[in-house]
């Protein structure tokens, strides 16, 4: 069964008895609080989801911007979303799946059937199907989530990745050049990462291309079934979307979450730079 579902069959769910929870996780890095833009417009029924306060937890730089939540507080977020035990989650947001990613990644970890909207908001209204302005307010569900953080790895597992698996830094090239680095202290990658733009796995509308090109892409960076796989971006949010197209592909991935904020925060790690692993 796909990770992703299009706007037509949401469309079809929600009009069924089948029981979906609907969350909107709109966050972006010059934006972060998506409230406003969940309240101009969103997919009626959905439940907004603050990223950095739900999704993430916060801490020293030398744990990275998103550290990931406790297994308790994600429970009562969830809960406060309504999800109960059983329910289908759906995510979306406005910004090709990244902030939706996560929310799939940290769920799926405990327990949760979900999915991403394919396209997010953008292919709802594409096809022509309604929003509305209301503040969603649900009573709370009851989900009990299974201890999260088995996908994750640390930096120091993530240091040694490379010498028996497949390190994707999935930052622009730019960053993983060490040319330009507008968040972090220090510009380039971990050393022996392979740079795979998310970008790889997506058409121009933002949505998830066909499954052959994407077995194509991975394996030509070295990544096919059995290999084994992590990811890793500025802050572990984009590392997760990359999950996700993994998962897609038949294919078993972890997610550094602190990623290169955390990396570049911690002393005496060592960086790359260039278009090579180093």
């Amino acid at each position: 069964m796909s990770n992703f579902v299009s706007a037509t069959e949401l469309n079809e769910l929600l009009a069924s008895e089948a029981p979906v929870r609907l969350i909107d996780v709109r966050w972006r890095l010059d934006r972060p609080d998506g409230r406003s833009d969940y309240l101009a417009g969103h997919i009626p029924g959905a439940v907004y989801v603050p990223l950095d306060t739900e999704l993430a937890t916060h801490g020293e730089p030398s744990e990275g911007r998103h550290p990931l939540p406790s297994t308790q507080t994600l429970q009562d977020a969830a809960r406060r979303w309504g999800v109960n035990r059983g329910d289908l989650v759906v995510a979306y947001d406005d910004a090709k799946g990244l902030s939706a990613s996560r929310a799939w990644w940290l769920l799926r970890q405990g327990g949760v059937d979900v999915r991403v909207l394919d396209g997010g908001i953008r292919a709802w209204t594409a096809a022509g199907l309604p929003v509305t302005t209301d503040d969603v307010q649900v009573e709370a569900g009851d989900v009990v989530l299974a201890e999260i953080g088995g996908d994750a790895i640390s930096i120091d597992e993530a240091s040694a990745f490379p010498e028996a698996g497949v390190l994707l830094d999935v930052r622009a090239p730019e960053r993983y050049r060490g040319d330009h680095e507008p968040l972090d202290p220090i510009a380039g990658h971990i050393p022996g990462a392979v740079n795979l733009p998310m970008a790889a796995h997506l058409d121009a509308e933002g949505r998830i291309l066909d499954l052959h090109t994407l077995q194509a892409t991975f394996a030509a960076v070295g990544v096919e079934q059995g290999t084994p796989v992590a990811a890793y971006c500025g802050s572990g949010i984009t590392a997760a979307h990359t999950a996700l197209v993994l998962d897609e592909a038949g294919i078993a991935a972890k997610v550094f979450p602190g990623s290169w904020s955390q990396w570049s925060n911690t002393p005496g790690r060592p960086v790359a730079r260039g278009d090579q692993p180093g």
